[in-house]
């Protein structure tokens, strides 16, 4: 059992899991008829009515908002909502806490496999706009793909701005890609069976470490970007669009780089915003998924064209109904939970 991701909630926590968990089960036909009345983008996706609401609650409840408060208490409020959403799934066969040699310190990590044999690796990178998040606040997410991939998930706790800002985050996750590959020889699976994936902030070091380590012996045999961030140095229509009210807003992605990249002429470094790289071509195949009502969804859908365009292989999947960060919701929304099942489907196809 993983020390680390361990987390005992409190009674009032207990009580808004018990909640939620209810909300989540809600009947199909109840949640259609809520949905009649729900927000449509400018695409024609109408927004789930427990998308809407988490987004209400984003913005009235300053425990459930993503900025606007210290840093330290943003990251204690993440951590603690992130329990109150996990789902009750099955025990590990493997959790083991490791420390990676990294180039700044120690990197915590953690690696959970669901049966006796793996079919490879995912290395995984956690959302929070470089900021925020830990392996506690995406234990539920990556017990998900260790038992819907049969595959080790590697989760990596990389360094956080602002007490470590950009290349800090990239360095750490070049650094936990290359412990994967050397391990898996004694993790009993073969090194072309190790994929890249994260959320968010989580899914731009993916997609960097992609471009970073084309040229090496061993390349991710997928990269797996969950509405990731690829352009800090724009904003699209969608920044816009769904601007407020929706969870993720335009002004916390303003604090988050910020606090990651203060210096504003280095945001368009590719190892910052990826989808500005010269030179896409020979990289590893890519799923790329965005949410309908998300701030980031246009440029996750940029970076999906421009792989295409390089003659990279690549699934773009548009969960329209769906806001930013409905991977870790997926106790409350049935739509999610069918969102987080494609993903971990795609992983295990491309690890086998």
């Amino acid at each position: 059992m993983s020390q680390a991701t361990a987390m005992s909630l409190p009674f009032p926590a207990r009580v808004q899991r018990a909640l939620m968990r209810a909300t989540g089960h809600a009947s199909p036909a109840l949640l259609r008829f809520a949905g009649r009345w729900g927000r449509v983008n400018a695409d024609g996706d109408r927004l789930a009515p427990e998308m809407a609401l988490t987004g209400w609650l984003a913005a009235h409840l300053p425990a459930f908002a993503l900025a606007g408060k210290s840093v330290e208490r943003a990251r204690a409020d993440v951590r603690g909502n992130a329990s109150t959403m996990a789902e009750k799934l099955p025990p590990m066969a493997v959790e083991e806490d490791l420390i990676i040699d990294g180039p700044g310190g120690p990197i915590p990590a953690t690696r959970y496999r669901a049966k006796v044999d793996s079919v490879g690796i995912v290395v995984f990178f956690h959302g929070g706009g470089w900021v925020e998040g830990d392996r506690v606040s995406h234990d539920n997410l990556v017990r998900r793909l260790a038992l819907s991939t049969g595959a080790d998930v590697l989760s990596v706790d990389y360094r956080l701005a602002p007490e470590h800002r950009f290349p800090a985050a990239v360095d750490d996750a070049l650094a936990a890609w290359r412990f994967a590959v050397t391990k898996a020889p004694d993790w009993g699976v073969p090194s072309d069976h190790i994929a890249v994936a994260g959320d968010s902030a989580g899914g731009n070091l993916a997609a960097v470490v992609s471009q970073q380590v084309r040229d090496d012996a061993v390349t991710p045999c997928l990269q797996m970007l969950i509405y990731p961030v690829t352009d800090a140095s724009t904003k699209r229509q969608s920044r816009r669009e769904f601007a407020t009210g929706l969870y993720l807003t335009d002004e916390h992605m303003d604090w988050f780089l910020d606090n990651y990249v203060p210096d504003v002429d280095q945001r368009t470094d590719p190892r910052v915003s990826p989808l500005l790289a010269d030179d896409l071509s020979g990289l590893s195949p890519a799923y790329v998924i965005v949410a309908g009502f998300d701030p980031l969804r246009d440029e996750g859908i940029a970076y999906a064209d421009r792989l295409k365009a390089a003659g990279v292989p690549v699934t773009l999947d548009r969960a329209g109904s769906l806001i930013h960060a409905f991977a870790n919701m997926t106790l409350i929304s049935p739509d999610a939970r069918a969102a987080v099942d494609r993903i971990g489907a795609a992983l295990a196809e491309s690890l086998r």
